[in-house]
């Protein structure tokens, strides 16, 4: 299509006007933006403001398309039509590697990469430029949407027999005014709920991001994990911390509670010289080594007894705590060491600390949320799609045999 003489007088003029070191920029930015209205034109059937029999509608405006190309940013106007819709077809290209784009820049977003690593992708894609603030921020909105829905959706579908709770601590900006300005760095709980179903899978539960862990916060996260359809949990799996567990008392009833063993010898451990470490530890691990309850209890005794000689406060610890570090022995023993403590979740809440690291301070919570809730996303995908459950599906069909027979046991017993 050969242009005609106003078109190429404007590009002319858009030369003419142009540092020298930008002609050939402004030269494809009015020569695309020509090519634009050309296929609009034949698109309607009437060139602006052309009446015509052949016009099937009218233009409506435009709206702003910016095209990334060798030669630098080059801003063009899509015409808008009032009824339907028109889009250039020699932008199509563009659009499918624009979509390319964008999944890159969100991998590295998710993946903790930092913004040199990001504007190098860009680049890889022959985006000299780079990317701008307002487009990983519309980037950064698509992903909102996506965090949201699943951190939203309803959990009513299944029973969650077990429960692990845990949090790790991220830095973020926090008050100040929308630019930023008089906010201060503060450190920020992230709190992960996962949970293995009936059949034995894993899923990310939900997760928030708060100032502190106290119980309030924990109380409300909990909360909307019940509204969203929650049930059928027994047991619940965390470390001690005051506000957690007193959240867990108030919302999850009827579940038993199982105190990270790891968590528990950490605190033995503090209380006891560096030299006579192992050999406490050593001692306590004997407690989890038994075949039944029964037998974990009556070594739990045993141990308390022994190191109570030498470490009386490592004594009251183990006699206070036995209800707690136990609980894992009235399920299943093929699941114990899977339930015995929050390792599973601390695996994943290391691997948002790796990602979250590279960022280092957060612009707000919301960008921390949305990052960590990417990564958790990510994490139940994956658990989702492998072929190995976690716990197999008929171990799980135990819990609530063992739950039976507990009860038809005890009559027996008072009869006796």
């Amino acid at each position: 299509m050969a242009m005609d003489q106003s078109a190429l007088l404007d590009v002319l003029d858009a030369l003419k006007a142009s540092d020298s070191d930008d002609v050939i920029r402004t030269a494809l930015q009015v020569i695309l933006q020509a090519l634009i209205e050309a296929e609009a034109t034949a698109a309607i059937g009437a060139s602006p403001h052309e009446r015509t029999d052949a016009r099937t509608t009218q233009r409506n405006g435009h709206r702003s398309r910016s095209l990334t190309t060798a030669a630098g940013d080059v801003e063009l106007k899509i015409p808008k039509l009032r009824e339907g819709s028109f889009f250039p077809s020699l932008l199509e290209r563009r659009r499918r590697i624009d979509q390319a784009l964008f999944a890159v820049i969100m991998e590295a977003y998710v993946t903790g990469t930092s913004v040199r690593k990001v504007d190098n992708l860009v680049k890889a894609l022959g985006a000299d430029t780079g990317i701008s603030k307002s487009e990983v921020s519309r980037i950064c909105a698509d992903l909102d949407v996506e965090v949201g829905l699943f951190a939203d959706r309803d959990l009513s579908g299944t029973e969650f027999p077990y429960v692990f709770l845990d949090a790790t601590y991220c830095k973020a900006r926090v008050g100040g005014n929308k630019a930023g300005k008089g906010s201060r760095v503060a450190s920020q709980a992230v709190v992960v709920a996962t949970g293995v179903s009936a059949d034995g899978r894993r899923e990310v539960l939900g997760f928030s991001v708060g100032d502190s862990e106290d119980g309030a916060f924990w109380t409300s996260f909990l909360r909307t994990l019940k509204t969203r359809g929650l049930h059928g949990t027994q047991l619940v799996i965390s470390d001690a911390h005051a506000g957690l567990k007193s959240a867990i008392e108030a919302v999850m009833l009827g579940a038993a509670w199982q105190r990270c063993r790891v968590h528990f010898l950490r605190n033995v451990l503090a209380q006891v010289p560096k030299g006579s470490a192992e050999m406490v530890a050593a001692a306590v691990r004997t407690i989890f080594a038994q075949p039944d309850a029964d037998h974990v209890r009556e070594q739990l005794d045993v141990i308390a007894t022994m190191l109570g000689r030498q470490f009386p406060k490592v004594e009251t610890m183990l006699r206070e705590a036995t209800d707690d570090i136990t609980a894992f022995a009235d399920f299943p023993s093929a699941h114990w060491r899977q339930i015995w403590s929050t390792n599973p979740l601390e695996r994943v809440n290391k691997e948002i600390k790796r990602r979250t690291d590279v960022v280092g301070v957060f612009p707000n919570p919301q960008a921390l949320l949305r990052l960590a809730g990417a990564v958790l996303i990510e994490q139940h995908d994956e658990w989702q799609v492998g072929d190995r459950r976690y716990l197999s599906e008929q171990s799980m069909a135990l819990i609530g045999a063992t739950t039976q027979v507990k009860e038809v046991a005890t009559p027996e017993l008072i009869a006796s």
